[in-house]
């Protein structure tokens, strides 16, 4: 049996595409999960479930590798748990990965040694960039929006009950509600 796997980082994405790609090869039964790929298959109900429901002879299919997962520990973790099964898996788009043939097992071990290399090197490379820019004085991270001025002006149009919260937000640049409150409740202002 053709069993699908279908993954998205977020609730706002959508499974749409990754869903009619396996419902076209045939896949019986799909199992989803809106969540982050870096959490454990524990902590990914579709996932778990999927595995779960696997039997002797059927094949785990997933659309790219990094629906999956993305460290190789749990990739093989999960690769290790459907040969147990005498189960397999394989993958759609990017380079097509069987785990039904030796040379598929094989594949499947480098590419999941490669995507974990890849998400390591853009770990390293932000973290280099944070520090070179915290030595040149810049923080990363989006600009504030609080400025002196800014909170200044907050406590004074909150402190007039004339002036409604939601016309002060917009008046600051439609600051969020618990930005505005965190700006009136500040203490001092530098």
């Amino acid at each position: 049996m053709k069993i699908g796997y279908i993954r998205v980082s977020t609730s706002e994405q959508n499974l749409d595409s990754q869903r009619d790609e396996l419902l076209k090869i045939g896949c019986e039964k799909i199992f989803e999960d809106k969540i982050s790929g870096s959490l454990s298959k524990a902590d990914r109900p579709g996932l778990r479930a999927a595995i779960d429901f696997v039997r002797s002879g059927d094949v785990l299919i997933v659309w790219k590798l990094d629906r999956l997962g993305r460290s190789i520990a749990d990739l093989i973790n999960i690769a290790n748990e459907l040969n147990q099964k005498n189960a397999s898996f394989k993958t759609l788009a990017g380079i097509e990965i069987d785990t039904s043939s030796a040379g598929g097992k094989l594949i499947f071990h480098i590419f999941a040694a490669l995507a974990e290399f890849e998400k390591e090197l853009t770990r390293e490379r932000t973290i280099a960039g944070l520090k070179s820019a915290r030595s040149r004085g810049r923080i990363g991270g989006r600009p504030t929006i609080i400025t002196p001025e800014k909170i200044r002006m907050a406590k004074l149009l909150h402190s007039d009950p004339v002036n409604k919260p939601a016309d002060i937000m917009k008046a600051l640049g439609n600051v969020s509600k618990s930005l505005f409150y965190k700006m009136v409740n500040m203490e001092e202002v530098k």
